[in-house]
């Protein structure tokens, strides 16, 4: 597991402590038509996190092509319709670039810079001339509305239980998922990152933030810097 990182409930448990048989059941929300709003129709797209396969699917369903990339084997069974590579995003270096690529699930938030820094280069690497980046950040009040909970119209709740510092401006944050059989929790590292940290982290990488796709700001399309 890694450091910081766990997560209980039943089945496979990944090394962020995510749980396989959890998110195999969590529905997808409007990520799909933010994405297919901001990209060409049938872009080949480049998925860093893919997990297992939540919005690859429903991607793959408005017509894209999805190259679904995630570190869990585990996670990585449960996707149909893509093609899939099993390795950890910060290593991946394909000799091809893809019309988009999709870093979400919050990671540009890992807690370890040195991690984020990776990702990010990770996009760079493999974006196309004229192609963008998509990156999910978190809401403005992700760490400090807490406790909040959720409860979601398919049967389950969602829980944000604490957001406790864990040094060196990083979080250790609680989630737990409640179902009607079953229970899972989450306990990760997560960098809280202001608009302009963000923007910051993506001029090192050699990005700019070309727009702000939702008027959270969670969703931003950005590109290789001029």
């Amino acid at each position: 597991m890694r450091e910081g990182h766990e997560g209980t409930g039943p089945g496979a448990i990944t090394p962020d402590g995510c749980a396989v048989e959890l998110y195999s059941r969590l529905p997808v929300g409007d990520e799909p038509d933010i994405i297919a709003a901001a990209v060409p129709a049938g872009a080949h797209i480049l998925e860093l996190g893919s997990g297992v396969g939540r919005v690859t699917h429903a991607l793959l369903e408005r017509g894209f092509t999805v190259t679904a990339v995630d570190e869990s084997a585990e996670m990585l069974g449960r996707v149909r319709g893509a093609r899939t590579i099993c390795t950890p995003i910060e290593g991946l270096a394909l000799d091809e670039k893809f019309d988009v690529v999709m870093l979400a699930s919050f990671l540009v938030h890992a807690g370890d810079a040195e991690v984020r820094r990776g990702l990010l280069r990770t996009c760079v690497r493999h974006v196309a001339e004229g192609g963008c980046v998509l990156i999910q950040r978190e809401g403005l009040d992700y760490h400090t509305n807490v406790p909040r909970e959720r409860a979601d119209p398919s049967g389950f709740t969602v829980r944000i239980v604490s957001a406790e510092p864990a040094g060196d401006g990083v979080d250790s944050v609680r989630a737990e998922y409640d179902f009607p059989d079953a229970s899972w929790t989450q306990t990760f590292r997560s960098r809280p990152l202001t608009r302009q940290q963000f923007e910051s982290a993506l001029e090192e990488a050699g990005l700019e933030v070309q727009t702000y796709l939702t008027p959270d700001g969670i969703w931003v399309r950005a590109v290789p810097a001029a």
